[in-house]
């Protein structure tokens, strides 16, 4: 059997544990004029351990999608300043939010708007009215995806 000689503390009185770092919890913007829709999401979001933030027009909503860069961006398409399109595709213009996920949640019903969606820069698109369990688990997938 081995025995070790140190000189001063013993090794169980130098290693001490490190204190537990809190973890970041992911961020999530919600724009959408609705005060009542942006309400209840982001309790519910609060509630599955996200931290969000909310803005009630488009130009609002990407001054703050640039200011704190959220993990996620949950967006609606009838904003009172701007059409979501354009907050979508200077989204995904802009150097600090290109690689933000966008996840349009809109009641509109267009031949096209899932390609015109796409083009602009979006993530997901989810029609409302929407089952909450498959947004959440989209939120999640784009959260892993941007994380590779």
């Amino acid at each position: 059997m081995f025995s070790t000689i140190l000189d001063g503390p013993k090794v169980s009185e130098q290693l001490q544990p490190l204190p537990a770092q809190e973890e970041e919890k992911p961020s999530i913007l919600l724009i959408d004029d609705d005060d009542v829709h942006t309400d209840v999401l982001s309790r519910r979001l609060k509630g599955q351990g996200f931290d969000t933030m909310s803005a009630d027009s488009g130009e609002s909503g990407f001054a703050l999608a640039e200011r704190e860069i959220p993990s996620v961006i949950l967006l609606d398409l009838n904003l009172p300043d701007t059409d979501g399109l354009q907050v979508c595709e200077a989204l995904a213009d802009s150097a600090e939010t290109c690689a933000v996920p966008v996840i349009i949640l809109s009641a509109v019903e267009k031949p096209d708007l899932l390609r015109r969606c796409r083009a602009a820069g979006c993530t997901y698109f989810i029609r409302k009215p929407y089952d909450p369990n498959a947004l959440l688990l989209l939120i999640h997938q784009a959260i892993r995806d941007s994380a590779e």
